[in-house]
């Protein structure tokens, strides 16, 4: 039997989840048409949430965390992945139903994976799953038919993994980026991305969000959800879209209709966890073109694998910026 290496999530009897290092054999994967030699990983929220109690993303336990897989193919039954192949695995139930990249060893589906053309195995996982949000919400932007002339866009929550590849990407494409953040210290950082204005989180602490606000903003990235969302939509210009991820503020949207029916605003979910394997395709083939984060080395930290559980506890705290990409194949 090959010995894995790999970080193990358990329950401890006490309602609490620990994560550690364990030896494991490969018949503690589960069944794919792939094998996978796992070098990179990375940290986003939903990682935190897989080790967190009642965190609602796990779906059992013992599991493998780590939702975004970077690798090199070491064994296939698929006619499209050969040994060799440099390849990214990401969504679906990667990291909480199934074993994810937190170990040296992975073993996937076909119709999980994407293979990789220009990107190294670092670069991708360095992008991983919040920088593939990114470049979704940017193309459901420029889908909506946002151009960089049309004004100002907004990005909330503008130094996390989503947020700060938002800004790099749009201000690549020629938009006035206006990053809204909460941490003084990220500022310079937000301006090296490309960011034209850094302002503090919206709305301000004396600030009521009205039906409908001034409106500002030709588009917005929005990362947070909540009263930050309702401000957002309410102080879109006409025919602006909100292309919206996440929910590190809340999970509520206290807003009207105003918005829409009086200004023909767009709300834009963006989902990368079940979005089909061909269209997961194409945008990593623009992140390899036109949507690669031009500053993505100005936003990742790289953590070895055995120490990854200190980063998870700090990003459910909102005490990561950037990207954190996890390094597995010499990380144990």
């Amino acid at each position: 039997m090959t010995e894995i290496n790999a970080m193990v999530a358990h329950e401890d009897g006490e309602g609490g989840i620990v994560l550690r290092h364990e030896v494991v054999d490969e018949t503690f994967l589960p069944d794919g048409d792939v094998e996978i030699h796992v070098e990179y990983s990375s940290v986003n929220y939903k990682d935190a949430l897989a080790v967190t109690p009642k965190g609602g993303v796990a779906r059992a336990y013992p599991l493998i965390p780590g939702i975004d897989v970077a690798g090199t193919v070491t064994a296939s039954t698929s006619p499209d992945f050969a040994v060799g192949d440099a390849v990214i695995a990401h969504g679906q139930d990667i990291g909480t139903g199934r074993h994810g990249g937190y170990a040296q060893v992975a073993r996937y589906p076909a119709d999980y994976l994407v293979k990789l053309s220009t990107l190294s195995t670092a670069e991708a996982a360095a992008i991983g799953t919040a920088g593939f949000t990114a470049a979704l919400s940017v193309d459901a932007l420029r889908a909506h038919g946002v151009q960089p002339g049309d004004g100002p866009v907004l990005v909330t929550g503008a130094t996390g993994g989503v947020g700060s590849v938002s800004v790099d990407l749009l201000a690549g494409l020629g938009y006035e980026v206006v990053a809204s953040t909460g941490k003084a210290q990220a500022r310079e950082l937000l301006r090296d991305l490309g960011a034209a204005e850094v302002i503090d989180r919206v709305p301000g602490p004396d600030e009521k969000v009205r039906a409908l606000g001034k409106a500002h903003w030709a588009a917005v990235v929005d990362c947070v959800g909540g009263t930050t969302l309702a401000y957002a939509l309410s102080t879109l210009k006409y025919g602006g879209v909100a292309a919206i991820s996440g929910l590190a503020g809340s999970t509520d949207l206290p807003a009207t209709v105003m918005p829409f029916i009086l200004r023909g605003v767009t709300l834009a979910g963006i989902d990368s966890v079940l979005l089909p394997i061909a269209r997961r395709r194409e945008v990593w083939a623009q992140i390899e073109s036109d949507l690669f984060p031009g500053h993505l080395a100005r936003v990742t930290t790289d953590v070895p694998v055995r120490r990854v559980d200190e980063v998870l506890k700090t990003i459910i705290g909102g005490g990561v910026t950037g990207r954190t990409r996890v390094v597995v194949h010499d990380g144990f």
